[in-house]
């Protein structure tokens, strides 16, 4: 057996299955566990992926995450697989044209705010992963929601004369 073949092997064993699937763009939480002396706890990191090796099924594929934290940017890069991850949450999904996201480093505040891509998989209807309807296809669709609201109908001019008797 060759030292590649035995590499090769050693990193299949050690790659995971559970990672979702997310692009740079999008708004991630990633549970990292920290070791503090002889404690460990789960600690939180939400920001946007700038960065994700193209070749994500390696053994040191990573990404790095950008937040902003008391009004300093932050950034920290991840192995993707790595047993340090507990799992990475993906909050949105961002509609980027670039690979790498460094334009957003001298931004602040609305200007560095990201689009949220849509999803629709049916007419009229954006549904989750396991297909049911979430709160995200009421914001995406709030035609819909208003279909459903009984409208309320009055005339216009009667409020109009009114304001002009008094």
């Amino acid at each position: 057996m060759s030292v590649n073949a035995l590499i090769k092997k050693i990193e299949d064993d050690q790659r995971r299955s559970d990672i979702p699937e997310f692009r740079p763009g999008d708004t991630v939480r990633v549970h990292a566990r920290i070791v503090e002396g002889s404690k460990e706890r789960i600690q939180v990191f939400e920001g946007v992926v700038i960065k994700k090796m193209k070749k994500s099924h390696h053994g040191n594929a990573t990404f790095t995450v950008r937040k902003i934290s008391y009004n300093i940017g932050v950034e920290r890069t991840f192995l993707l697989h790595s047993p340090r991850i507990d799992k990475i949450e993906v909050t949105r999904h961002g509609s980027v044209r670039r690979a790498r996201l460094f334009y957003l480093r001298p931004l602040r505040g609305k200007a560095a705010r990201i689009k949220t891509k849509m999803h629709f998989h049916n007419v009229g209807e954006a549904t989750d992963k396991a297909g049911s309807q979430s709160e995200a296809a009421v914001e995406l669709n709030p035609a819909a929601v208003e279909a459903e609201k009984p409208v309320e109908e009055t005339a216009p001019e009667a409020k109009t004369e009114e304001t002009k008797e008094s």
